[in-house]
């Protein structure tokens, strides 16, 4: 018994214990798969996560190279200033078509219908209690003021169909007249009048937008031929300072050394900390200089619907040119005064001003017209025959006759009935005019212009003039910072060689390297300016320099 049981038990202990290792194996292999499964949730969030955080890192900015002439043709392309300032001479084409319009022909016509009924006021109108009448009337023409001395001219032709109770021979009648007028001013208005006046005033405002536009066009060319400069300048200006910060740099390592060694005191070491943190703040503002650069370069070259707008940088690919150019003032001063936009103006406002004292002078003159007209008649409709043998009044009708309105053109224009007249006719006011008043100040309007445009060729002269010394100046300038920095590199190289061999100090290394800084500063920046000095002077010589850019 206690056999069977003990059997019972061994057996049982050995199915628990086959059990327990089959779910061990099991439990095993789920938690395998659940590490697996685990894993691969973790892999796929982690992947989410680098792809967000991929998604947020913004993509590196696009950087284009760019010639100095590719960003001026940008600019005249992309310039919102020029875009604006395009328009007005389009605005102005458009004035002086108005302006015109004035001796375009006009067409006119006037249909109307009428119905009279008056009181009897003539014998000839019987018993009658009243008079009926009742006419339709068509009047149509043509009338144009001429654009050649002055002139007007008219010409009508008129068609009317009439009935009335009163006594006449034709009842209805047709009637049709054929008119030409013409108005010649012999004094005032004969050689200006004011259309042509206006006309002429708009046409001189649109040659004026048109200089504008090219002194728009020039202010903005040498702002981005600047403008591309200074991006050139920053640059270099950067690469300068980083090599200022790493020669400093180099220096506290070298220091560190001597200091290990037991060759220098550690207080050379905190110097030379200094000197590093004094040329890495100069590190920053050379950067931050180079991203006002590129804004403004951004701004003058491209259009700001571009979606790449501020995300774009420019790559300067040209350097500064450092050959002398001939410059020839003489020759600049003439094509100055020739062919600067501010004194092109200058000349344009003038002839404005001698325009109107023309106009002026001509409105003071008496008004003396001639006037000529021509006019054709013809007649029709249905004619009463009366007996006039009764001798009653009115005589008694007998018959009647038609005439068609074919008739009636037939007479008109086979001149049948054709009359004429010509007049002069006289004007002269009593009196100060406002013609006079007017032609006093557009004379002193006049000498205004006058001396203001002499005083303006004297200014552009000497501006001229100045602008060529200035390049002239520039120039020298390259040659000596050049011969300053390369002694500022050879001082440099000596404090080194004397602070290895104990005769200089950190200080005096430190204000070597201050001084090759800024002479390398130097004579980029003579460099710049006499590139911009060049600018100037091609500029100078067909705008103002003063010249702001338009939307800008």
């Amino acid at each position: 018994m206690r056999a069977l049981q003990s059997v019972r038990s061994s057996s049982a202990r050995g199915t628990w214990l086959v059990l327990a290792f089959a779910l061990f194996v099991c439990g095993r292999d789920v938690f395998a798969a659940g590490q697996d499964r685990a894993r691969t949730s973790l892999a796929a969030a982690a992947a989410a996560r680098g792809a967000q955080q991929a998604a947020a890192v913004p993509a590196p900015p696009a950087v284009r190279r760019l010639t100095l002439d590719e960003a001026v043709a940008m600019s005249l392309d992309a310039n919102l200033g020029i875009k604006a300032e395009r328009l007005s001479p389009q605005i102005q084409d458009f004035n002086v078509a108005l302006a015109q319009a004035a001796f375009t022909p006009e067409f006119y016509n006037t249909a109307s219908r009428t119905n009279d009924k008056a009181p009897p006021d003539s014998f000839l109108v019987g018993d009658a209690p009243r008079i009926i009448g009742q006419a339709i009337d068509n009047v149509m023409g043509v009338r144009q003021q001429t654009p050649w001395r002055g002139g007007r001219y008219q010409v009508e032709w008129n068609a009317t169909r009439s009935e009335t109770t009163a006594f006449t021979s034709f009842n209805p009648r047709l009637r049709s007249t054929l008119d030409f007028r013409y108005i010649q001013p012999l004094v005032r208005g004969f050689v200006i009048d004011q259309p042509r006046w206006q006309l002429e005033s708009r046409r001189t405002l649109r040659d004026i937008a048109d200089v504008q536009l090219r002194q728009s066009i020039v202010a903005t060319t040498r702002a981005v031929r600047n403008a591309y400069w200074d991006l050139v300048f920053t640059i270099a200006n950067l690469q300068v300072t980083q090599q200022a910060l790493d020669l400093a740099r180099q220096q506290l390592k070298d220091n560190r050394t001597r200091v290990e060694v037991g060759t220098m005191a550690s207080i050379d070491i905190v110097e030379a900390e200094a000197e590093v943190a004094r040329n890495e703040e100069s590190v920053i503002v050379a950067e931050t200089a180079i991203q006002r650069a590129q804004d403004l370069l951004r701004s003058l070259v491209l259009s700001p619907d571009q979606a790449d707008f501020w995300s774009v940088s420019f790559e300067p690919v040209e350097a500064p040119e450092l050959k002398a150019q001939p410059i020839d003032v003489e020759a600049a001063v003439r094509a100055a005064l020739e062919n600067r936009t501010d004194l092109q103006s200058a000349k344009k406002q003038l002839e404005t001003t001698r325009l109107d004292v023309k106009y002026f002078q001509n409105q003071k003159l008496p008004a003396v017209d001639l006037n000529l007209g021509y006019g054709l008649v013809g007649l029709g409709g249905t004619q009463n025959v009366y007996d006039t043998s009764s001798g009653g009044f009115p005589p008694p009708i007998v018959g009647q006759a038609r005439r068609s309105f074919g008739s009636v053109l037939g007479d008109v224009f086979g001149t049948d009935y054709a009359n004429w007249f010509i007049a002069v006719s006289f004007g002269y006011p009593i009196g100060t005019s406002q013609a006079e008043a007017a032609l006093a100040s557009a004379r002193l309007q006049q000498m205004q212009a006058d001396t203001s445009l002499k005083n303006q060729q004297m200014i552009v002269a000497t501006t001229v003039r100045d602008q060529a010394r200035q390049v002239q100046t520039n120039l020298k300038r390259v040659e000596v910072t050049r011969k300053a920095r390369e002694l500022a590199e050879r001082r440099l190289e000596a404090e080194q060689k004397k602070l290895a061999v104990g005769i200089s100090s950190t200080f005096q290394v430190f204000q070597a390297q201050r001084d090759l800084s800024f002479a390398r500063n130097s004579e980029l920046r003579a460099a710049i300016d006499y590139n911009k000095s060049l600018v100037d002077f091609d500029a100078v010589q067909q705008a103002p320099l003063g010249a702001s850019l338009a939307g800008r």
